[in-house]
């Protein structure tokens, strides 16, 4: 939208409807309205509570690590005077905070990010998408955290990166990608529940494993591509300002 920014000396050419009359005879001169783009953004964070994030071989977990990012993409919102609204989802949506403005309503939406409790096991972005398309009417910034375990670029992505500005942050844990040799490894699907045994001491088993990993990541990165998504990839156990910081300096070039 369009909004007030400062009064100035009227100057021939400028439109007389902006003339702001209770000034003009404040001074006995006319002075007209200064007008400019409203720059407040509306910014949701959109963050995968599923029990995949509950997985990690660093400092952290997947979940924790999602959790600090959304934390400081909140906190820079603020500091922008940006409003931040807050939805969390697993197969259902579990939690959601409409977008305010202020120090405290940051701090609120940080909390539920650091301590919320998931009720569900698995991931359903299309359901998340679909609540946050009836409830956000203004296009906004949207960053929707999550590992995309077993994810495709679907219709409801699209519209919503059409009516939004859409932003995927891919977290992921290092193993998932590089099996270390540790034997015979017991692995627990969180959202499925299921439980399979892996011989990691077979150099074919664990350059399967990578390669299986690597090939579903590429073919996602591609669909992302082809279909003008947004995707930051970021690894646990790494600094995740840099890609952050790097992603926005590449936007601001592109527009």
């Amino acid at each position: 939208g369009i909004t007030f920014a400062e009064v100035r000396e009227y100057q021939p050419g400028d439109d007389i409807r902006l003339i702001d009359w209770n000034v003009t005879a404040r001074f006995n001169h006319p002075f007209v309205k200064v007008m400019e783009e409203e720059r407040e953004l509306t910014v949701y964070i959109v963050y995968d509570a599923s029990r995949s994030g509950h997985f990690g071989t660093t400092d952290r977990f997947k979940a924790e690590l999602a959790a600090e990012i959304g934390a400081v993409l909140g906190f820079s919102a603020i500091r922008n005077n940006d409003k931040v609204g807050l939805l969390i989802f697993s197969d259902d949506v579990e939690r959601f905070i409409p977008p305010k403005k202020g120090r405290s309503h940051v701090l609120r939406v940080v909390r539920e990010l650091l301590y919320h409790e998931p009720e569900g096991r698995g991931t359903n972005i299309n359901g998340a998408l679909s609540y946050l398309l009836r409830v956000a009417n203004r296009r906004s910034v949207v960053f929707l955290i999550s590992d995309f375990m077993d994810c495709e670029v679907s219709q409801t992505i699209q519209v919503a990166n059409q009516k939004h500005d859409l932003i995927g942050i891919q977290v992921y844990d290092p193993r998932e990608k590089d099996l270390p040799n540790v034997g015979l490894v017991k692995i627990h699907d969180a959202e499925t529940d299921e439980t399979f045994w892996l011989d990691t001491t077979s150099e074919a088993v664990r350059a399967d494993y990578s390669q299986r990993f690597l090939q579903k990541m590429e073919q996602f990165h591609k669909d992302c591509l082809r279909k003008r998504l947004d995707i930051i990839p970021i690894e646990a156990g790494s600094d995740f300002v840099e890609p952050l910081m790097r992603y926005f300096r590449m936007r601001e070039k592109r527009f």
